[in-house]
């Protein structure tokens, strides 16, 4: 018999485990001694690790907490990603910037159906718009 844990069961948690075997392999092609290697490690295993704690919590701001937590990973290994095609060190980020995206699409949904009181922020449109003479 198979034991297994509440977390294992979301879906979110799931992705989270596919995007970290994802950056292990990237990380391959990486020099060690970078420190964007552990930067990217570091937030990488966050994210299922914040999941599974807070999905083990009985309060919904303990919760909460540990889901921003996972959702603030998931935007550092985006941003992780941006930095490695900048220095030319990766080709491209699309692949993983798509699972982080739907990562923290379903923390925020997680995070609203735990405490729907909390504010929320409305999604912004960021545009630098071009002037034109």
């Amino acid at each position: 018999m198979r034991m297994s844990f509440d977390h294992e069961k979301l879906e979110v948690y799931q992705k989270a485990i596919v995007f970290t075997c994802w950056v292990d392999g990237l990380l391959g092609s990486i020099p060690k001694s970078l420190a964007i290697y552990n930067q990217l490690e570091r937030a990488t295993t966050s994210i299922p690790l914040n999941i599974a704690e807070g999905n083990g919590r009985y309060t919904a701001a303990d919760r909460c907490r540990h889901l921003d937590i996972a959702r603030g990973s998931a935007l550092e290994c985006a941003a992780c990603l941006d930095v490695l095609v900048a220095k030319k060190l990766i080709e491209s980020a699309d692949d993983g910037k798509a699972m982080l995206a739907s990562m923290v699409s379903m923390l925020v949904g997680l995070i609203r159906s735990t405490s729907p009181i909390r504010v929320h922020e409305e999604p912004a449109d960021y545009r630098a718009e071009t002037m034109e003479k």
